[in-house]
């Protein structure tokens, strides 16, 4: 086993806990979850979650000691199974009639519920008890660890629904792991990357008991000696942004967009997810986890959450993340609607050469949002978006064309605009380019008359 200078996260806690701040606790409750779900991700149960198997190396924490299932189902030391009572699934002391309960993943929930407090008291769960068959009643019987004072409300719900007596109450750890980090996000935006190798010790379960785990084992070691494989997720994640990028660039129609972006990529969506909740340090990987977050791609819509993760990256001059911290003032998504700062946002882009910004910026000066309305700024921006290949903005410039906006009229540009919106893919432009093709003739037939 590694060796962690922090020890067990027990003795971590005895050590340091008065020195901890709500941060810190909740960066060490984030990478408990982190673990865990790298495990769950790749269908391992641990069964055997409690504070001296979790390890902390350098304030990272780290998991060991599987295979508890065998110890439980199989073995006569019942020294140790008391001696961690309080981390166990209720559901497994059940009085059952053949059918002993199988733990799974909903009691490694139970177990991180536990820990979850345990992180914010610092003492050991019911400390004051003997670890007897009498406690083992009182916790079958729904009695648990009272919230210490000052535990924040949201954190005191999470790990109160993680220990739920019924497993299915109890959240699955992709959400466990969305609503740490969302806390954590408040006070830090920056979260370290969390590898599935930084958090698991394979020599763990090489010694472990549990037999059955040997073909997960292997596909573990592959992922923990192979580059290959963070490499071809970062490498997707990066072709999926680009992706959305030139989609979004380009201005096509929002559900022709948002249909290619699922055609495309559906069959990895879970994958990708699950693995962007545990690695966020590059700013692509904030802002598809942002993406996903504002669409509902494979979790719960949670626009507030998405623009967080936005203005994480913005900071970081993630161009599409400022493109979309602008999209939620603009129309008060997960944030209250700010028109002005909408536009300062856009105008950031613009002033960047990008069509995405600079179309933005000459619908807000059309429209008067934000800022006060001027037709040759508008045209301005239109001209220079749609040189740089925004379909909407040649219709938009074309109409101005028509309409003579912040422009002298002419048809003959009008049309070559739309004309170029029709030819680059934007099929929604055909029926005004044929009524001023009709326009034009009409125009010529006078002049011939």
């Amino acid at each position: 086993m590694e060796y962690a200078d922090g020890g067990s996260l027990r003795n971590y806690l005895k050590e340091n806990f008065n020195n901890l701040t709500w941060e810190n606790k909740y960066d060490l409750a984030y990478q408990l979850a982190c673990a865990v779900s790298c495990l769950h991700g790749e269908a391992i149960v641990h069964r055997d979650l409690h504070s001296g198997n979790v390890l902390v190396h350098q304030n990272k924490i780290k998991i060991a000691d599987f295979g508890l299932s065998k110890r439980i189902e199989e073995s006569s030391q019942k020294k140790y199974l008391f001696g961690i009572i309080p981390y166990i699934d209720p559901k497994k002391f059940a009085i059952s009639n053949g059918n002993p309960y199988s733990l799974n993943e909903k009691s490694d929930i139970y177990s991180v519920g536990v820990l979850l407090w345990e992180i914010s008291s610092g003492q050991l769960p019911f400390k004051d008890v003997d670890y007897d068959i009498c406690l083992v009643l009182r916790i079958f019987k729904d009695q648990r660890e009272k919230s210490v004072e000052d535990t924040p409300d949201e954190y005191v719900k999470l790990y109160t629904e993680c220990w739920d007596g019924e497993p299915d109450n109890r959240p699955s750890i992709n959400d466990v792991v969305q609503r740490l980090r969302a806390n954590l996000s408040r006070s830090r935006m920056e979260i370290d990357n969390l590898k599935p190798n930084d958090n698991m010790d394979l020599n763990c379960i090489k010694n472990s008991a549990h037999g059955g785990l040997s073909r997960i084992i292997q596909d573990l070691e592959k992922i923990n000696t192979s580059e290959n494989i963070p490499t071809s997720k970062k490498k997707l994640v990066d072709e999926i942004v680009e992706f959305i990028f030139k989609e979004i660039d380009e201005e096509k129609n929002q559900e022709t967009r948002e249909r290619h972006i699922l055609d495309n990529f559906n069959n990895n969506n879970t994958e990708i997810y699950n693995w962007l909740l545990t690695n966020q340090n590059e700013p692509n990987f904030i802002f598809l986890l942002g993406y996903f977050q504002y669409y509902g791609i494979e979790t719960d819509e949670n626009k507030k959450e998405a623009f967080n993760l936005f203005k994480n990256a913005s900071e970081k001059n993630h161009i599409l993340a400022q493109y979309y911290v602008g999209l939620c003032y603009e129309f008060g998504n997960g944030v209250v609607k700010n028109d002005k700062l909408a536009f300062d946002s856009f105008k950031k882009i613009a002033d960047k050469e990008y069509a995405l910004g600079q179309f933005k910026v000459g619908y807000f000066y059309y429209k008067e949002i934000g800022i006060k309305k001027n037709l040759k700024e508008a045209f301005t921006w239109y001209e220079k978006a749609a040189q740089n290949g925004n379909l909407i903005a040649m219709c938009n410039l074309g109409l101005m064309y028509k309409n003579g906006e912040g422009t002298n009229k002419d048809i003959d540009k009008a049309i070559y605009w739309y004309k170029e919106s029709v030819e680059k893919g934007n099929q929604d432009a055909q029926k005004t380019l044929n009524k001023l093709l009709k326009i034009k003739n009409r125009k010529n037939l006078c002049k011939v008359n």
